[in-house]
């Protein structure tokens, strides 16, 4: 296995150790992405293209995604990783939430799929891009997709930056590996994307409303959130601005085959 490989699945396999047990429906920093407009417009993309779909998702880790994709009706749900302890964190959440025998876990590489070709209905990617090499990505992803599937993921986009800064420093103190500190997706990697799919949309979210993420937690944060998001919107109908979003939510359809 390549080196990079190994640091991600020890730095996640690191983080799963210091979970809480308690938060079904947080990531390894306690943070709850349904706050945020960005996984709203994620979750109802979602929600309008599962019901009784084949559904992968693609590098669970620990498992924030899969009771939603369980709840807007997928026929079935496979969910794959490599790091061992973060499928183990996955499948105690879908124990808890009484869902462990609707979602099949898998250890596995999301760069080179056991998957036979055209095997899915809908891929959600959850942030998972920053610890792979889009070059084997896309062209996995359209080979397990079915010819009328759907990719549909969110990402941090590469522009912004502050946020850029912020990496930077988290790469410093240990809280992102230098891979994914450097492999954030960007436009080159959308335009990369076009090879490999017909169809290629993009909704830009969080110029400056991911400020107000660290706030959430505090009395009025959330509201704090929503204004920031509203002040987003009027940024991101000018179009040069649409680069330094925080998040993307993308869909990829059409797969070229």
């Amino acid at each position: 296995m390549e080196e990079r490989k190994e640091k991600e699945i020890e730095y996640y396999d690191k983080k799963a150790t210091e979970i809480s047990r308690d938060q079904i429906s947080a990531d390894f920093e306690g943070f709850e992405p349904q706050n945020l407009g960005s996984f709203k417009f994620l979750y109802k993309t979602l929600g309008e293209n599962c019901r009784d779909k084949i559904v992968l998702d693609y590098g669970c880790g620990n498992g924030i995604h899969f009771g939603f994709l369980v709840k807007s009706g997928a026929k079935k749900v496979v969910a794959i990783d490599l790091s061992e302890r973060s499928l183990a964190i996955a499948r105690e959440r879908a124990a808890k939430r009484g869902i462990e025998e609707k979602i099949e876990f898998l250890e596995m590489d999301c760069e080179k799929m056991d998957f036979p070709d055209n095997s899915f209905d809908i891929i959600l990617d959850g942030g998972t891009f920053s610890s792979l090499d889009l070059r084997n990505v896309f062209p996995e992803l359209a080979r397990v997709l079915k010819s009328d599937g759907k990719v549909i993921g969110i990402e941090t986009f590469g522009h912004n930056p502050i946020a850029n800064l912020k990496r930077k420093l988290n790469k410093v103190s240990g809280k992102r590996t230098g891979w994914a500190e450097s492999h954030i997706l960007r436009k080159k990697d959308l335009k990369e994307a076009e090879k490999y799919f017909e169809k290629i949309e993009v909704c830009y979210f969080h110029i400056i409303s991911f400020l107000a993420i660290p706030f959430l937690r505090l009395p009025g944060g959330k509201i704090f959130l929503r204004i920031m998001e509203a002040f987003d919107k009027i940024l991101f109908s000018i179009p040069f601005l649409r680069k330094y979003a925080f998040k993307v939510v993308f869909t990829f359809s059409n797969p070229k085959k």
